[in-house]
């Protein structure tokens, strides 16, 4: 395919100022791409590997990948509009996922979610991530996390937390430095 990288993004996300990729960051998607049969199909790792390095996808990301991988900025924009997995906004040093999922709903994840929107000053009425104004905290209602017999059950990052009342949220964000 012979695509011109200079079409914009129907509905773009949001630019990061000062985006570059580095030369460790280079060479990791050059090492993705031998994994592939064709560029393309590298297209998700590439975007995690981003999202690895800069901790979302901005528009310039879409470009470069776009860019990088010979495709139009469109597709790669599609699959960062697709899997959730993939942020589209900067996201806080500390990211905090609650369960909603029924088992999880039934057990207090929605007052979970609220005590950390008061706690942290968010609105709990909003949909999809918030992220405090310093930029510490990233709260977010999230699918099933696959603990359907302990909820409420959350995530502080790469850490489960099983039976979570909000004076053991209180003690898990305490820890957050």
């Amino acid at each position: 395919m012979n695509a011109m990288h200079t079409d914009p993004i129907p509905n773009p996300l949001q630019h990061q100022s000062g985006f570059s990729v580095t030369p460790a960051l280079e060479a990791e998607v050059n090492e993705l791409l031998t994994h592939y049969p064709e560029k393309r199909a590298a297209s998700l790792m590439v975007l995690h590997a981003i999202q690895d390095a800069f901790g979302w996808i901005s528009q310039e990301a879409v470009e470069w990948t776009a860019k990088k991988l010979d495709l139009q900025p469109i597709n790669i924009y599609e699959i960062v509009t697709f899997y959730p997995m993939l942020r589209q906004q900067p996201m806080g040093k500390y990211q905090i996922k609650v369960c909603r999922t029924l088992s999880c709903a039934l057990g207090g994840a929605y007052e979970l979610r609220e005590h950390f929107c008061k706690k942290f000053g968010l609105d709990a009425h909003a949909h999809g991530p918030q992220t405090t104004k310093d930029g510490k905290f990233t709260v977010e209602f999230v699918e099933c996390l696959a603990s359907c017999g302990t909820p409420p059950v959350m995530m502080c990052n790469d850490d489960f937390y099983e039976n979570v009342s909000h004076a053991k949220a209180d003690e898990i964000v305490g820890k957050c430095k």
